[in-house]
């Protein structure tokens, strides 16, 4: 009997917790070991297995909740029109079926050699093993992703959008291959587009409290139980909803409130792929050379955004990203065996193969900028003349320097060094209608967020910026645009705001000539505003000699 998803906290039990305690123990030995702790998550899944363990209904409904609880906060952040870019919604096409002409003939040529596990597949069947080789993972992207903090770059939305396009495709072919038709009530969810404003309005005056957080779990869980019961993938509810929410100021806050929850939950999803792999020689040796097709979806990943005009890095470090088997290649193996179209041993094979691209895909990500260093010479001969929209160069030109953040601290900086040097400065900010006033004052900004990596990985290190003052409002801000500078060696002399003398001091050790304290300094500032524009009452004139200066 299937498990809706109002039964799945029904199902965990406190005997749930001792797998997550000895995750926590591999997830912080890989830690240790500088690698992310969702290796250890995996490694954990196989020892409970090799000790006898089973994925146990409450563990499962822990991970379901987890895979839920993501593609809500994937919708959050998701923009339709990035979906509507050929380098996402062409890539994720083309190379789903280039990997299946390319698998499908593999395995029909494992299943003439006599290879017991193959044995009995036909092209149709040698087909969908293709197709569920196809897929790379959301979870474990986005997982590196955060930790990076690349989400926002663009070869992360570029990633996280193809992965997005799969995950439609497999929903689509689920509900083919089940034959399950959506009830004639699906229709009706077509009324969540006009509710739109009331859910943002309940999300305003929810505040940033525990209402908040709880509203965070209602919305993606009524969701997904709103289109289970007409019909459609539970999943694809928190995704849809997520989507329709996207853009409103509030989103950013509740993806934020639901961070935690969705790390802890996605614990059990790790618990379980390792745990649903039985080990033997012969799934182990199989699932090793399955492993093999992966430099090649990674080859056609990169060929593939490179030609749809994504820079040769940002090709690059969103094609190591996918560089692995979906946790959708189980639920394809899945329908397989319930079909007999496959063995039972291919859900374990699948399971392995899938656990291994991620312990070799970690590490491959960690270095990914070190290997796309190392390789640019020879990946920048792929790169096309016409460059994709937010992926150009950023040149300075003549500009000498430059201002970092253009609020009402830039924006008088950014006046006074013009007034005094001449059309020297260059502004940069993130905000468009920030921008667009500046501009319209004649200014020279651009836009830019300079706290994000793949700001610095366009602009060029070769130029004429001698001076930069940091004047974002966020003390952190300040410092990673100071180790932005250091990372890509530019030989340039740094200035920054601060508001406590610890942050100054944080500030000059990341290399930071000159800090300026705002509350320290104020009140000088605003005494000898006072001095020069006003006349001292005459009791105060008369009693002491003026100061000096």
């Amino acid at each position: 009997m299937e498990v809706t998803i109002l039964e799945e906290l029904d199902a965990i039990h406190l005997t749930d917790i001792y797998p997550v305690g000895i995750a926590f123990l591999f997830g912080f030995t890989a830690r240790l070991l500088n690698l992310p702790p969702l290796v250890g998550f995996l490694v954990a899944g196989f020892v409970l297995g090799a000790l006898g363990g089973t994925t146990s209904a409450g563990l499962q409904q822990i991970a379901d909740l987890g895979v839920t609880l993501l593609l809500f906060t994937i919708g959050l952040k998701l923009k339709i029109r990035d979906l509507l870019n050929p380098v996402i919604w062409a890539t994720a096409s083309l190379h789903m079926g280039a990997m299946v002409v390319i698998a499908a003939p593999v395995v029909l040529l494992l299943a003439g050699m006599g290879i017991s596990l193959f044995a009995g597949i036909d092209f149709p069947t040698a087909v969908l093993v293709g197709f569920a080789l196809s897929f790379s993972s959301t979870v474990f992207a986005v997982k590196v992703l955060e930790e990076k903090g690349e989400m926002g770059a663009l070869h992360g939305r570029t990633a996280i959008g193809i992965l997005i396009m799969q995950d439609l495709f497999a929903v689509l072919f689920i509900a083919l291959s089940a034959g399950k038709i959506p009830s004639p009530w699906a229709v009706t969810l077509l009324a969540l587009i006009p509710l739109r404003p009331l859910i943002l309005r309940l999300l305003e005056r929810a505040g940033h409290g525990e209402l908040l957080v709880l509203l965070g779990w209602l919305l993606p869980l009524g969701a997904a139980a709103l289109f289970e019961q007409v019909g459609v993938k539970a999943d694809l509810g928190a995704l849809l909803l997520g989507v329709l929410l996207a853009g409103h100021r509030k989103t950013d806050e509740l993806a934020k409130t639901l961070l935690s929850f969705k790390d802890l939950f996605l614990v059990g999803f790790f618990l379980t792929i390792g745990l649903s792999g039985g080990l033997t020689w012969e799934t182990v040796g199989i699932a090793l050379l399955l492993v093999t097709l992966i430099p090649l979806k990674v080859a056609l990943y990169f060929a593939l955004m490179s030609r749809f005009k994504m820079r040769a890095r940002s090709a690059s470090l969103a094609s190591l990203s996918l560089a692995n088997y979906s946790e959708f290649g189980l639920i394809v193996g899945a329908i397989g065996v319930g079909n007999g179209w496959l063995a039972e041993e291919w859900l374990s094979l699948i399971a392995i193969a899938l656990s291994i691209s991620f312990v070799m895909a970690s590490p491959l990500n960690i270095k990914s900028k070190e290997i796309y260093r190392r390789w640019r010479g020879q990946l920048k001969h792929f790169e096309r003349t016409e460059r994709l929209s937010g992926d150009e160069l950023i040149d300075p030109g003549e500009f000498q320097v430059m201002v970092f953040g253009m609020g009402r601290v830039g924006a008088a900086a950014y006046d006074f060094l013009r007034e005094r040097w001449g059309d020297v400065v260059l502004g940069v900010d993130r905000d468009e209608s920030t921008l667009q006033i500046h501009r319209q004052q004649g200014r020279n900004v651009i836009l830019g967020d300079a706290t994000d990596y793949d700001f610095w990985s366009r602009a060029k290190t070769r130029g004429k910026i001698r001076l930069a003052l940091l004047t974002l409002p966020d003390h952190q801000a300040n410092l990673t645009v100071a180790s932005m500078f250091r990372e890509f060696g530019f030989k340039v002399t740094l200035a920054s705001v601060a508001k406590f003398d610890d942050q100054a001091q944080a500030l000059r050790e990341a290399g930071v000539a000159e800090v300026f304290n705002l509350y320290a300094e104020a009140g000088t500032g605003f005494a000898e505003h006072v001095w020069e524009k006003m006349e001292p009452p005459a009791q105060i004139a008369n009693s002491g000699p003026a100061p000096s200066g």
